[in-house]
């Protein structure tokens, strides 16, 4: 007798770990995080749960997986590995990984889980290589390298769960606007009146590029620091100051 009980149609061409990452990235940008599950990965690729495991351990994989893939994409897209101008290819980075997070929110939740994740390994090497590039070298390249990596990623994942709760441009807009007389009346203070009469006309991408700026001033200005006082230690004669 027939099994009266409908099936779903079984893929026939084997699956890969990439077309797996591929379908968790659809369901993460369409559901959420809370939407991923095997049994939605194997809706999705209409496969069975063996086909899944036999790529990726568990969901923590899939999620590190899919949010590697996302930057993976970034870089190739801003093109920086090609880049000989080390602060114009952390500019792009940042704002690649700044953009990919705003279309991807949860990538921002991803990588701010664990630090030895494939994605976040890759960002490092980036910034590293490029810092070196630069003459920074030792702690001064590993500090520099934490503290942009953390304002890029901590800045780009705020503004990422801030945008979701305002859907149309006319919701920010008059969001801003309120947060501004609110703070305009709460804050006499003329530093916080100056910043509160600037926040309607506020561009965060715009601002999220200011910040990654300052920090390569203050890393350009360090590096410049260092090398004058081991010129000096060294007896190296430097340039007198123009006499005013």
């Amino acid at each position: 007798m027939p099994d009266p009980t409908p099936r779903s149609p079984r893929r026939s061409d084997a699956l890969s770990r990439e077309r797996i990452v591929e379908a968790a990235i659809q369901i993460l940008d369409t559901g959420g995080e809370s939407g991923l599950t095997v049994r939605a990965v194997t809706a999705h690729l209409s496969t069975g749960r063996g086909a899944i495991y036999h790529h990726v351990a568990d969901k923590d994989e899939l999620l590190a997986a899919a949010a590697d893939s996302v930057i993976a994409t970034v870089m190739v897209g801003v093109g920086v590995d090609g880049d000989e101008d080390p602060k114009r290819a952390i500019r792009a980075l940042a704002l690649g990984i700044f953009d990919a997070i705003d279309a991807h929110p949860w990538v921002g939740t991803q990588l701010s889980r664990e630090p030895l994740q494939p994605a976040v390994l890759r960002i490092w090497r980036s910034v590293g290589s490029y810092l070196q590039s630069l003459g920074a070298t030792g702690p001064a390249r590993s500090d520099a390298g934490s503290a942009l990596v953390n304002y890029v990623l901590g800045s780009a994942a705020q503004h990422a769960a801030g945008a979701r709760r305002m859907v149309r441009e006319t919701d920010r807009k008059a969001y801003l606007e309120a947060f501004a007389a609110q703070w305009t009346h709460h804050d006499p203070d003329p530093i916080a009146q100056e910043a509160a009469a600037l926040v309607p006309g506020h561009d965060d991408r715009e601002q999220f590029l200011a910040g990654v700026d300052i920090f390569l001033l203050g890393i350009t200005a360090g590096l410049q620091a260092t090398a004058a006082g081991a010129d000096h230690r060294a007896g190296v004669p430097t340039e007198p100051r123009p006499r005013r």
